[in-house]
């Protein structure tokens, strides 16, 4: 079993990334795609006069406050937009996909924080109507009943809360979480740059390993969301996933190359 995680912001080929899925599905391999859908989410939000707002917590996170017009301007991107996309390039290469996110089936599950915590100008603010949480459980039955019968599920956030609220969850961290759920062998971040880098945006600074026991360490070199793909990878390694790949989705066979080793890769 092998968690591929997909970006959302600019430069992600996913052509190139569905092409891959699609020719290693067919070899019998076992897979299933999160995807995120940011960069297209913060474009629609500005088109409908409802421009995203990005908050940035006391320990240097940032993420989107989302109000409930947020919420459903991101699962309308989200779910409806990429998700559709990507399940119909798949359909389209002979595979036989369905889209679904972390509210249906509460296959994403987790508690609904309602403020938030942030730092504007220098000081910290509760900012409340906020309709964020963290997966802390992933429901998996649906999910191996899909597989079972032959289906390769493609998911999005959002996830449910305890109350059935939908509620915005980090990607990256989501896929961290199915991949310990479903004692995955690997689990793969692709996102639009080649891996960590040590002095970014320089590309030929790639860190390309990190030791599992150390991942927390390189959270130093981590920018903006590579934050939380460094603390979904911390995740991962803890809850016994052997390998958390940071690779490049922009071109050419994004999954086999970070397979065979491209990229950052923790072990």
């Amino acid at each position: 079993m092998i968690v591929v995680k997909v970006g959302g912001s600019a430069g992600i080929d996913y052509d190139a990334v569905c092409a891959d899925l699609a020719a290693r599905w067919k070899t019998g391999e076992k897979l299933i795609l999160v995807h995120g859908g940011s960069g297209e989410t913060n474009r629609v939000a500005e088109a409908l006069g409802h421009p995203p707002r990005f908050v940035t917590s006391p320990s240097g996170y940032t993420s989107r406050f989302t109000d409930r017009q947020t919420l459903e301007i991101f699962e309308m991107v989200y779910c409806g937009k990429i998700n559709k996309g990507i399940v119909e390039r798949l359909q389209r290469l002979g595979v036989n996909a369905v889209g679904l996110s972390g509210l249906d089936g509460r296959i994403f599950e987790g508690r609904h924080k309602d403020s938030v915590r942030a730092v504007e100008n220098g000081k910290t603010k509760v900012l409340r109507g906020d309709h964020t949480g963290t997966v802390e459980k992933v429901n998996t039955g649906l999910i191996e009943l899909l597989l079972g019968a032959g289906y390769l599920p493609v998911l999005t956030p959002p996830a449910s809360s305890y109350e059935g609220v939908a509620i915005n969850v980090d990607g990256d961290r989501a896929a961290a979480a199915l991949a310990v759920a479903l004692k995955a062998e690997a689990l793969l971040l692709l996102s639009n740059v080649p891996g960590l880098l040590r002095a970014y945006p320089d590309e030929s600074s790639l860190i390309r390993q990190i030791p599992a026991d150390d991942v927390e360490a390189y959270l130093k070199f981590a920018q903006d969301r590579m934050k939380k793909k460094v603390l979904g990878a911390a995740e991962a390694v803890a809850g016994g996933v052997k390998r958390v790949i940071f690779g490049d989705a922009r071109a050419g066979q994004p999954i086999t190359a970070a397979l065979d080793g491209a990229g950052t890769v923790v072990s």
